[in-house]
Formats: C-alpha cells, sequence, structure tokens
C-alpha cells in the first residue's frame, strides 16, 4: 500500500504552520481556519474528481486514470479516487482488443494493476459495499482470461467478496450481476470436469446453481433495469436452462437502451448475435 508521503508533505507541514495563524485574523487564515495549501488541495481534488468522472462517462478510462493518479499523489487514502482507478484500470483492460498472442497477458495485468487499488479501499474502509465490489469484480475478470487451475483459485474469493458487498448493501445490483455470472460460470462445470479437476487439481470446484444465477441477475436488472450487460447475462443464464421465450424477451429489450459504459456497444452486438442464434428455439 502506498503511504501518506503525498499528504503528509502538502498537508500536515502546513498544518503546523497553521497554529501560528491561530491567532492571525481570520481573513488571514481563510474559511473556516484551514491553511490556504489544504484548501488548495481540497479544491484540486474536487476538480479532478469531476474531470474523472466527466471522462469516464466519455468512456475515456485512460484520460480518467490521469486525473484520479493527480488525487492520490496528494492523498494515497483517497477513498472514492481509490475505487475509481480500480473502475477505470477494469474498463482499459476490457477495451483491449481479444487478438495478437499477448492478449490475455494485457487484460490480466489491467485487472490485477485494478485488484491492488481495489484491496487498498478495503483498507481504507472495508465497511464499504463499494470496496468488496471492486475486489471481486477485479478478481473475476482475472478469473476470464486465466487457465482453469487459476480460476478455480479464485472462485472462493470472488464468492466471498461478492458476499460482503451484498451483505453491506442489499441494494447493490452490480454485486448481484457478479454473483449471477459467478453461479452460471461454476454450474457450468459438469460432473465429470469436476470430477477432472479435484483429481488433476488438487482443488474442489464450488457448489452453484443455474437457477441461483438467474435469482441473483434478475435482482441484477431488477435494482439497475437500464444496464445492459446484466440483461445480456441473464438471457444467457436463461439460455442455458433452456427458458427460450424469456431469453429473448430480455434480448430483445437490449438495443433500445442507452449506451452508459464503454463497453455497451459490444455488448449490443453480442445480444443481437444471440438473439439471431435462438430466433427459432
Amino acid at each position: 500500500m502506498r503511504l501518506l508521503r503525498g499528504f503528509f508533505k502538502n498537508c500536515f507541514a502546513s498544518a503546523l504552520f497553521a497554529l501560528a495563524l491561530l491567532s492571525a485574523p481570520a481573513a488571514v487564515r481563510g474559511a473556516e481556519g484551514k491553511p490556504d495549501c489544504c484548501r488548495r488541495s481540497e479544491m484540486e481534488i474536487a476538480r479532478s474528481l469531476k474531470n474523472a468522472d466527466r471522462l469516464y462517462a466519455q468512456f475515456k478510462p485512460r484520460e480518467a486514470l490521469a486525473e484520479l493518479q493527480k488525487i492520490l499523489q496528494v492523498d494515497p487514502n483517497h477513498f472514492e479516487a481509490l475505487i475509481k482507478t480500480a473502475r477505470a484500470h477494469i474498463d482499459v483492460g476490457d477495451q483491449i482488443a481479444e487478438q495478437g498472442v499477448d492478449w490475455k497477458e494485457r487484460k490480466f495485468k489491467e485487472y490485477t494493476i485494478a485488484e491492488g487499488y481495489a484491496r487498498e479501499a478495503v483498507q481504507v474502509d472495508g465497511n464499504s459495499t463499494w470496496s468488496h465490489f471492486w475486489v471481486a469484480a477485479a478478481v473475476g475478470n482475472m478469473a476470464m482470461v486465466s487457465p482453469i487451475a487459476k480460476q478455480l483459485d479464485l472462485a472462493g474469493e470472488i464468492r466471498d467478496e461478492v458476499e460482503k458487498a451484498i451483505a453491506l448493501d442489499r441494494k447493490n445490483g452490480s454485486a448481484y450481476h457478479i454473483y449471477g455470472v459467478w453461479h452460471r460460470k461454476v454450474a457450468e462445470i459438469g460432473a465429470t470436469s469436476r470430477m477432472f479437476a479435484n483429481v488433476l487439481y488438487g482443488r474442489a470446484v464450488p457448489s452453484a446453481s443455474l437457477e441461483k444465477s438467474i435469482e441473483y441477475l434478475q435482482k441484477a436488472v431488477q435494482l439497475n433495469p437500464t444496464v445492459i450487460v446484466s440483461r445480456l447475462e441473464l438471457a444467457r443464464s436463461y439460455i442455458a436452462t433452456g427458458a427460450w421465450a424469456p431469453a429473448r424477451a430480455m434480448l430483445r429489450s437490449i438495443p433500445d437502451l442507452p449506451n452508459q459504459f464503454s463497453d455497451d456497444a459490444k455488448h449490443k452486438e453480442k445480444a443481437a448475435q444471440l438473439l439471431a442464434e435462438i430466433k427459432d428455439n
């Protein structure tokens, strides 16, 4: 974890100087008795957060990261900057094209960086649903581009972190989304594959079910009705159980939704392709 070097350097020393200003007129001390250095830092942090949110909304996660790093240089323990940095690194990883010889390694690197920032956020505030959520999201993305043995290693941790996120906020639709996808991915490992994994890798596959996958993804859609990827994943879970009609209905609901995230256009394309594949089922 990064230390508080930047913060102490810029503000702690100024706080000592502020003691000398306590006897000075209020106009000299500044508003609320804060030293000008710290007031400027707070204003700069607020400005950088605003810029980061604007750039992220424009699907520019790399540019958003540059603004967030300005904050972390001043205050390495800034919770909002930490979780938004984790989020941005996941987006950067998602934007890496799945082509070339090293695309999985490049994605894995970004997701690992995201994991590091998310774990720092847990250290800052372990009672926040979002710190645990972003650990689960980062580790889940790492699993997606990992060999089976690594996926099995990470499965339990993903489950534990997302359960913490849900326990801390029962209305965190994003956490239900992750848990729904987790249940389907794990449930899709058949009995033969489970035995194979246990023998070959010495790891037991966690218990999961397609019914739970649908339950959690329905909850995710209920809480976040305009999030495209939750509808797409719910359709996939319906298809896995042979529930063709609700799958088609879910996929048909996607095209008119607004793009909110950098990969929403890609998700719309996949939804259209999937609908075409199951139209006769």
